[in-house]
């Protein structure tokens, strides 16, 4: 009886090894697939970075140029303020004199459509 009681005891022990060693895996299995997942997450990140910065790179040249243009925009377009600003000095009295002239300048006269039936 004592064989046959140290043989389940030995059968017990093994099972409960193989429990310890699955169970080991298990946790093995779980440390790997974290590892995984940050490894994963970090080289997406990566991939992230260099992207924004080939993008950015990219809209640097394209508005940077744009830049430069809104720049020249903006000074032609005071430039163009100030020219018409002193003509619009230069010309008006000279403008308003014509105007009222006009309005001034009265002759009445029968309009060559008009016809007078007896």
């Amino acid at each position: 009886m004592t064989s046959q009681s140290q043989g389940i005891q030995q059968l017990l022990q093994a099972e409960k090894r193989a429990k310890d060693k699955l169970e080991e895996a298990k946790k093995r299995k779980g440390k790997r697939l974290k590892q995984a997942k940050e490894e994963a997450m970090a080289e997406i990140d990566h991939y992230r970075l260099q992207r924004e910065k080939e993008f950015r790179h990219k809209q640097t040249n394209v508005m940077g140029s744009q830049g430069n243009l809104s720049a020249k925009i903006e000074e032609q377009t005071t430039e163009t303020i100030r020219t018409l600003t002193g003509s619009y000095h230069k010309n008006v009295e000279g403008v308003l004199k014509k105007l009222l002239n006009t309005i001034y300048d009265i002759s009445p006269e029968i309009h060559p459509n008009f016809r007078y039936d007896i």
